[in-house]
């Protein structure tokens, strides 16, 4: 699967996310970068997207953590984007969640986890990681 984002900032988006994913026993060996040869009057290529191959056990749990983790400590409006090898896709959207509660943490994690190893969905999947007051309006 990949992961990718944009926007200016993207590829350093995406090395902070590949040294939060490369820190976890159950993703280490299993991430890597996929980079855009440089363009003409560049220094080096350019980090397109993080690449994490999954594997039976933990790994969904350990990915949906790490990342939905990682984008807590984002400042603004954060979009990751995973695409299965089948093309189905999950956006990720985090904007001001370092204040959701431990319930809902779980519940995220839980979510991502279930549509990462869910094996027979079609189709797109957008889930977006609102912040604490916006989840109590929903409910």
């Amino acid at each position: 699967m990949t992961l990718n984002t944009d926007g200016p900032k993207a590829a350093d988006q995406l090395r902070s996310l590949h040294a939060w994913l490369t820190d976890v026993d159950e993703l280490r060996g299993r991430v890597g970068c996929k980079e855009s040869p440089p363009e003409k009057g560049t220094l080096g290529p350019l980090l397109e997207a993080l690449t994490v191959a999954l594997g039976p056990g933990a790994a969904a749990t350990a990915l949906a953590t790490t990342v939905i983790a990682w984008l807590r400590t984002r400042r603004g409006e954060i979009r990751i984007k995973v695409t299965l090898p089948d093309r189905r896709s999950l956006e990720l959207s985090a904007r001001n969640v370092a204040d959701l509660d431990p319930a809902a943490l779980r519940q995220q994690v839980a979510d991502v986890a279930a549509l990462l190893g869910a094996q027979d969905q079609q189709g797109d999947t957008t889930l977006a990681i609102a912040p604490p007051e916006q989840r109590r309006e929903e409910r």
